[in-house]
């Protein structure tokens, strides 16, 4: 549906969806400025339009304040540091610290072992569906599975049981400070045509 509520046309402007799905890039430096929450607030509710089988909405998203932010910092720093050593640890805790925008994006956890799989997937193409949003308002992100979204002290630091979420991806957004480039091989290279 488009903003009326009346259905999209399925083949609606499909050369500004490939422009927007080729030109979307992973931003990692920003601008100190984060964007207005409403962006932000638009790309988590077209998240839920994601394909999700069975419909089961598995996505919980947590919105990062300066303190949680604080925390999440200092925790990798820590991470860093142990593996690379001090200064290493203080040249993430400059870079995070720069960071205007903070979410995590969660999948519940299924009992049922192809159902969480599914749910993961679903998750995924929603974090997806933020990106792109995000891009078409001038805004760049970046999703990290990093050592530190692994850690237990990460999820206790955003209240997250374990045994009931898994993390999915700790997100950065706000505006680019530069454009990264990008290259692809070509697509005949993955694909196989089949009898």
């Amino acid at each position: 549906m488009d903003r009326s509520g009346a259905p999209a046309s399925p083949g609606a402007r499909p050369d500004a969806v490939a422009d927007l799905l080729r030109g979307r890039r992973t931003v990692d430096r920003f601008l100190p400025d984060a964007p207005p929450q409403d962006v932000l607030d638009t790309a988590l509710d077209l998240a839920r339009w994601a394909p999700n089988h069975k419909l089961t909405e598995p996505w919980r998203f947590y919105l990062l304040g300066p303190d949680t932010v604080s925390g999440v910092v200092s925790l990798n720093a820590r991470l860093v540091a142990d593996s690379k050593g001090a200064e290493a640890g203080e040249m993430k805790r400059r870079k995070w610290s720069a960071i205007p925008g903070w979410f995590v994006l969660s999948c519940v956890q299924d009992d049922d072992a192809l159902r969480r799989r599914e749910d993961y997937a679903a998750c995924c193409c929603a974090a997806q569906n933020i990106m792109l949003y995000l891009w078409s308002r001038g805004v760049g992100s970046k999703w990290t599975t990093g050592a530190v979204t692994r850690d237990d002290a990460f999820y206790r630091l955003l209240g997250i049981d374990p045994a009931l979420e898994e993390v999915v991806g700790l997100f950065w957004y706000g505006y680019p400070a530069g454009e990264p480039q990008s290259l692809r091989e070509p697509v005949s290279q993955r694909v196989q045509y089949l009898k």
